[in-house]
């Protein structure tokens, strides 16, 4: 009896200290530092070639093979109250969307986003990060539906934050990160639809579709 007790504590000791590593995984930091200097010279190299699909190459490359599977770091940013918040605060999936100031989304990019949130917050955290002038970031802020949690990124408290320096200066704006609720990437993709030229329809549409997939990874998850 004493050994069969024994024996079922090391079990449960084993499986617990599995699912804390499978838990802990390779942090995304570290996945993107030991790959993003040879992807930067090669996709740059392609962007003034103007190879726009060995660009796209490259991008799916470094999802498939470096971050998908990696865990999101822990960062820590601001509310627009000024108080801070780290990304594991959130309890839910999280279906996280980096934008700038200086990227002007599509007609129908933001109403899209709105529309998910809207019909899927009880299951997902909706996240938005926002780099750029404060004064400007506010403005945008007040187009994103009650769901979305819009956050901002101070670049001078950040310096030193690997996870968001790689999503600015490596993965470019605006980009989507599928994350479930072990903090583990599924999916990280381009929101590329934005055509300026297209009109509000063919925009939401796009988008709608494109984020929807995204929702749809995590829910099934």
């Amino acid at each position: 009896m004493g050994r069969l007790l024994l024996s079922l504590l090391v079990l449960l000791t084993y499986a617990s200290l599995s699912a804390q590593v499978d838990a802990d995984g390779t942090p995304f930091s570290d996945a993107i530092s030991k790959n993003i200097r040879k992807y930067r010279a090669a996709s740059k190299k392609a962007y003034i070639n103007k190879d726009e699909e060995r660009a796209q190459f490259l991008f799916d490359s470094l999802i498939d093979h470096v971050i998908k599977g990696s865990y999101m770091d822990n960062f820590e940013v601001r509310k627009f109250s000024g108080k801070r918040i780290k990304l594991h605060n959130f309890e839910k999936p999280i279906f996280l969307v980096t934008y700038a100031s200086w990227c002007v989304p599509g007609a129908g990019e933001i109403p899209a986003l709105n529309q998910l949130a809207a019909q899927h917050h009880n299951q997902i955290d909706f996240v938005v990060l926002f780099w750029g002038a404060k004064k400007k970031v506010r403005k945008v802020k007040k187009k994103f539906g009650k769901y979305i949690n819009v956050l901002y990124v101070d670049e001078k408290d950040n310096r030193s934050d690997f996870a968001i320096r790689s999503m600015k200066h490596s993965l470019g704006f605006p980009t989507t990160f599928v994350i479930d609720s072990s903090r583990k990437i599924l999916d990280v993709s381009h929101n590329y639809q934005h055509h300026y030229s297209t009109g509000f329809s063919q925009s939401f549409n796009d988008h709608f579709q494109s984020f929807m997939h995204g929702v749809a990874q995590l829910k099934s998850n």
